[in-house]
């Protein structure tokens, strides 16, 4: 899955400081992404008032509630600079396949991640005979100094896991209360499946140098003390050494973190950047067909590479970010 819109608009994330202890709750938008196959998503990030979290620069859950397309669809070939992408199935299979050779079947539990860096084109299909194909697909932007690094994939079927207290956790990338993740990170990180029982009490440690989020994807939740309501970002600011969490009824959640990423970036398309001329120059490449940068891949034919859009008529800057009031 990856930001197919017809019409993108630019997201422009200015670098900030830390922010501090928050209680902030930022609602999913049903995104329709064209095409002809009509994929909706649901998404969480980027946010007008809140681009990134850490280095977490993207957040779409699909396939499963869509109301276009309650099962999921397949995505053709597509480029990516600047980024890794991060899937995290739900249910069903998916086939990943890229422009650096990659051709592997994902499950649930396990977790694909592909560094695109100077640039790397993939598609991304539902496995037949298994029904649906939902799950989380996230974004990391990759830090200046690795943003051209050469494009690469790995998969990861076997991930740390840790248990306290009615809580189960998946570490996806970085590390979570001592278990840590094989998953390559270039950024100060962390991202982590929890799964909490039903009458569960119980407190996660978390790093007080990193920004935090939640995204409740099943049930109910509550942390510190603010209900996170299912398929919203709750947004809970830096310092934070733990954080208490209950569920009355039990919930499924993904928990994403990071050091506040301290450089500004442009994000427009499938493509993260650090100037509208680099978007403009990877755009370029991709729609000529630089096989030098996006080569093919292997068992799709050229015309079902997705085109890329025009760009916007206008010279992307920055955007500042604005997060609301402090949590007392």
């Amino acid at each position: 899955m990856s930001d197919l819109e017809a019409n993108p608009q630019e997201a422009l994330c200015e670098s900030s400081g830390r922010p501090g202890r928050r209680a902030e709750r930022f609602p999913a938008r049903e995104v329709p992404l064209g095409g002809v196959r009509g994929v909706t998503v649901f998404r969480t990030l980027p946010q007008r008032d809140l681009p990134t979290v850490g280095a977490w620069c993207f957040l779409d859950n699909f396939g499963s509630g869509s109301t276009a397309r309650p099962h999921g669809s397949d995505i053709d070939p597509h480029p990516h600079i600047g980024l890794q992408t991060v899937t995290w199935p739900l249910n069903g299979r998916i086939r990943h396949r890229d422009s650096v050779g990659s051709d592997v079947e994902i499950w649930p539990g396990q977790l694909n991640i592909m560094t695109a860096g100077g640039g790397i084109a993939h598609s991304e299909y539902r496995v037949p005979d298994h029904e649906s194909g939902a799950g989380l697909q996230l974004w990391i932007a990759l830090p200046g100094e690795t943003a051209a690094i050469p494009p690469h994939f790995e998969q990861h079927r076997e991930l740390p896991e840790f248990k306290r207290d009615g809580l189960r956790g998946t570490v996806l990338i970085g590390s979570l209360d001592g278990q840590t993740s094989p998953a390559t990170a270039y950024t100060p990180i962390v991202g982590a499946d929890l799964r909490v029982d039903a009458g569960t009490a119980v407190t996660l440690p978390l790093n007080p140098d990193f920004e935090h989020a939640i995204l409740v994807i099943e049930g109910e939740l509550t942390a510190d003390g603010h209900t996170a309501a299912p398929g919203s970002l709750f947004y809970l600011g830096s310092d934070r050494a733990e954080l208490p969490i209950t569920s009355t009824a039990g919930a499924h959640a993904l928990l994403i973190g990071g050091e506040p990423f301290d450089e500004d970036l442009v994000m427009w398309w499938n493509f993260v950047a650090r100037s509208h001329e680099e978007i403009e120059a990877a755009r370029n490449d991709w729609e000529a067909h630089d096989l030098t940068r996006f080569p093919d891949i292997a068992g799709h034919t050229p015309d079902q590479r997705i085109p890329a859009p025009p760009l916007p008529p206008l010279h992307l800057k920055p955007r500042k970010r604005r997060c609301g009031v402090p949590h007392e």
